[in-house]
């Protein structure tokens, strides 16, 4: 409403206030405006900025210039522009967006533009569809191994494994329960698992893994747990102890820490089957350890393990299920998941009470520092203090211990001895110490829920997952928890470091450890996946496209059917876009990304009233292009095979079952005789044909007419059924 000033009504009750009441001033609004009109809508942190690199399905790669508004013949449409090598120019209307995707290699590589209307871009795919061949392959025989390889097939749930979950004292997320449906799933089939189980650090994989591992066990089988680290298997063993004391079994545990004797006993039971679980650091690699019958391998944080360990893990892996645990996954693992290789089972959801880790990035100063380490401790929180250089680590703790105020400091490094390593992390872990000076020894530590601060000095020389993974050792609890990432003052950063640092602050939602690697594998580039050859291909078409390419390689070599290119959608000649005025240009993609991926009517009304909540009334153009998708979306039932738009008529081709119109005088033909005489349509051989109107509520009606003929369509289905 336009008005000058509110008014009231006490009868209904009823009370109307303007911004004349609220700011002392009258708003002089446009007719549509949007109530937040500078919020952006992100899809995801790979949505399209202004100068990225694109890949268009046809004409190669590009550089995206931002969107751009055209009329031809008095309508309009909006474009993707982008420019190609020397002064070629590709618009690309958004409804087509999905033949375009980011180019996606290591950043900073600049790839070559290619040239349109030339044979350049068909030749490359073509070069490297070639190439892929051989890894396609081995891939495809990859496959057939795996499901030819004899496993064990797990025997579904029974009253004991359903009251090993019901003594979990909390309530599963829905991520966790779908990830635990996965993993039993595939330990039910004939062959081997091989599944990745990817969350953050507290996300709660420790408790899937369990359920994995009880279940393999109510099987008579054997599991090892195999931790990179002697403090993550104390962890595990000790969590282990707990969730299983019930229910009678035996666990082991294999570490640097643990007696020879009892290492020598453990190993006897292990072989004779008296020990059930097996948890360890890579001693558990040991062929000294013998299994009666090793039913589950669950390997925590993989990419942690040496070249040799991990063969000794493929090893152990050949009939065995398999379930690889990670917050961050490495790019290749990556890679080799989003592949299809190894199944992919993510938790994102996190868990109830807990915040994300505020996280800053600042040049190193002494002053702050304190102030901020006091503040913690002030709280009676914990604090960690990573200084990642063992020859000067002892100074900086002193110069903490005499700085601050109530510190209790300990330290701890990778070349103390093993036994003194575990008694400073015990001390700190039950509170003796509230200040803990640190290598990067901690990135894979103890959980320890007072912790609520992380100051890393020297940020920028850690890889970007190491980051996230050591700023998952604060925000345990249900405190909210801060991570400081130095960098030294006056040092220039090199890109690279820049970008890690950047990421890692972007990144400060829970549930970022995936796009954390998705981020890594841009930034330290896509490397290979079983050969390093595949690196070149990569950057020269971007990895989307090369997946792309590789998968179509995959699915020949299986099925013997080439896949056929994807076909452009036809779209009606109507003015149907969205205006400047109504939404930023930077929306504009992922608006009709939502609009194009929308199924069915009920989630098109969804989005409707989305764009209505964050931008205001729709205008008419934006009206037309939600009704253009509802034409799209009921063309696609199985009443109606096709349409095609002609100069001045539109044919709609309805299906083998529609037999015939409606009779006269029947409730069908009352329905949709109206409109088909508003129309002017001609109907014979199942095909309807409409003159084509550009005013009036021509385009309303077209669209009853559809409903009409999908309405008319399952009545008679039904009848024949009948």
């Amino acid at each position: 409403f336009n008005l000058d000033e509110g008014f009231e009504l006490p009868e209904i009750p009823f009370a109307c206030i303007t911004s004349k009441e609220l700011f002392g001033f009258r708003q002089k609004t446009s007719k549509y405006f949007a109530r937040y009109k500078e919020a952006t809508i992100i899809q995801s942190h790979e949505d399209l900025t202004v100068g990225d690199y694109v890949v268009h399905e046809y004409s190669g790669i590009g550089q995206y210039l931002g969107v751009k508004t055209i009329e031809v013949d008095g309508l309009h449409k909006d474009y993707l522009h982008i420019k190609y090598a020397g002064t070629d120019v590709l618009y690309v209307p958004l409804s087509q967006f999905k033949l375009v995707r980011k180019f996606s290699s290591k950043e900073g590589m600049v790839p070559r533009l290619n040239k349109l209307n030339s044979k350049e871009w068909e030749n490359t795919k073509k070069r490297i569809k070639d190439k892929v061949d051989d890894l396609a392959e081995r891939l495809v025989n990859l496959y057939k191994n795996r499901a030819l390889a004899e496993g064990f097939a797990f025997q579904k749930d029974d009253e004991i494994q359903e009251q090993f979950e019901k003594n979990f004292p909390y309530q599963l997320t829905p991520d966790q329960q779908r990830s635990v449906n996965e993993i039993k799933h595939d330990m039910e089939q004939p062959f081997p698992m091989d599944r990745l189980l990817c969350g953050d650090v507290g996300f709660g994989k420790t408790e899937v893994a369990f359920r994995a591992a009880f279940k393999a066990i109510n099987n008579h089988k054997q599991v090892a747990i195999l931790c990179p680290t002697t403090l993550l298997a104390r962890q595990h063993y000790e969590r282990a102890l707990e969730r299983f004391s019930s229910f009678g079994i035996n666990i082991a545990i294999f570490s640097r820490l643990i007696p020879e004797q009892k290492q020598k006993e453990y190993k006897k039971d292990i072989q004779l089957g008296k020990i059930q679980l097996v948890i360890g650091t890579h001693k558990l690699l040991s062929k000294e350890i013998k299994y009666k019958d090793l039913g589950l391998l669950i390997v925590d944080e993989e990419q942690r393990f040496g070249v040799e360990q991990k063969e000794r893990i493929k090893e152990l892996k050949a009939n065995v299920d398999v379930l690889t645990l990670s917050a961050t996954p490495i790019p290749r693992t990556l890679q080799i998941s989003l592949l299809g290789i190894r199944q992919l089972s993510q938790i994102n959801t996190s868990p109830l009470n807990r915040v994300p880790i505020q996280t800053y990035v600042m040049r190193q100063d002494n002053q702050v520092v304190k102030e901020l380490i006091e503040r913690e401790l002030s709280r009676d929180g914990q604090v960690f203090y990573l200084h990642n250089r063992v020859e000067d680590i002892y100074q900086v703790a002193e110069r903490l211990r005499q700085t601050i105020k109530g510190s209790r400091v300990f330290v701890v490094h990778g070349q103390m001895e093993k036994n003194e390593i575990e008694d400073v992390m015990v001390a700190f872990y039950s509170g003796e110490g509230n200040l803990l000076v640190a290598t990067s020894i901690i990135e894979n530590g103890i959980d320890i829920p007072n912790a609520n601060l992380i100051i890393v000095e020297d940020a920028s020389h850690f890889g970007l997952s190491q980051l996230y993974q050591i700023k998952g050792r604060v925000g345990r609890g249900n405190r909210i928890a801060y991570a400081y990432l130095l960098y030294e003052d006056g040092k220039k950063l090199n890109e690279q470091a820049s970008k890690r640092l950047k990421a890692i602050q972007e990144f400060t939602e829970l549930g970022s450890g995936y796009r954390i690697a998705q981020r890594d594998l841009m930034i330290r580039g896509a490397g290979d996946i079983l050969g390093p050859e595949q690196a070149g291909f990569i950057d020269s078409v971007g990895l989307e496209m090369y997946l792309q390419l590789l998968n179509e390689a995959i699915e020949e070599k299986k099925t013997g059917i080439i896949t056929p290119k994807p076909t452009l959608k036809q779209s009606l000649m109507l003015d149907a876009y969205i205006p400047e005025t109504y939404a930023i240009n930077e929306d504009k993609v992922s608006l009709y990304q939502l609009i194009e991926e929308a199924k069915d009517i009920s989630r098109l009304k969804e989005i409707e009233q989305m764009m209505i909540d964050l931008y205001g009334r729709t205008p008419e153009q934006v009206d037309t292009l939600l009704k253009k998708r509802h034409f799209d979306l009921m063309t696609e039932t199985p009443a109606i095979s096709d349409w095609k738009e002609t100069a001045g008529y539109i044919d709609i081709f309805c299906s083998d079952g529609f037999t015939a119109l409606p009779k006269a005088g029947t409730k069908l033909f009352e329905e949709v005789q109206p409109i088909i005489a508003y129309l002017h349509v001609h109907y014979a051989d199942r095909k309807l044909r409409v003159r084509l109107q550009k005013k009036g509520p021509w385009f309303t009606h077209l669209m009853s007419l559809v409903e009409s003929i999908v309405h008319v369509y399952e009545v008679l289905s039904k009848s024949e059924v009948a």
